[in-house]
């Protein structure tokens, strides 16, 4: 995938604000993950972490019939002060804990540059809650909040 510095936009178009909790059916979502508190950051940092475009039930949890469906659209950004932002797609993979793995996969060819989330498929995407994600470049775990949700406004239905 391409590496350049992107807003929100760049993974999906036209957001339509809708903070907190999806309600309703399965919809898309636009989740902002922020680094939690670490010892290299005691306050966090709203400067690194991800964008997120995911089919999330009414409960905040990825939905993997949804994905399916749409998997063109969930898209990623990793964002990281000092470095290039980062694009991928979110993929749901069969196997691993729980029979099956969640992950962002920055290029078709390699899984080298996968980074997979902790249990991404048993956590709520709600503001407030924490996610962790293993970086694919040194194999380091780190938690995230979920800073921010919002529903993607997008046809995603030909």
């Amino acid at each position: 995938m391409a590496q350049a510095t992107h807003g929100a936009d760049a993974i999906a178009p036209a957001v339509g604000p809708r903070p907190g909790k999806p309600s309703g059916p399965a919809t898309l979502q636009r989740v902002t993950l922020t680094l939690a508190r670490c010892p290299e950051h005691p306050d966090g940092s709203a400067g690194r972490g991800y964008e997120i475009v995911a089919p999330l039930g009414p409960d905040g949890r990825l939905d993997a019939a949804l994905w399916r469906e749409i998997r063109d659209h969930c898209r990623v950004r990793r964002f990281w002060i000092g470095e290039r932002d980062r694009h991928g797609r979110l993929v749901h993979r069969a196997g691993g804990e729980g029979g099956a793995t969640w992950l962002i996969d920055y290029d078709d060819r390699t899984d080298e540059d996968d980074e997979t989330g902790y249990h991404l498929g048993m956590h709520a995407f709600v503001e407030g809650e924490y996610v962790s994600i293993r970086d694919a470049g040194d194999e380091t775990e780190r938690t995230f909040r979920v800073a921010h949700v919002s529903h993607v406004e997008a046809k995603i239905m030909s």
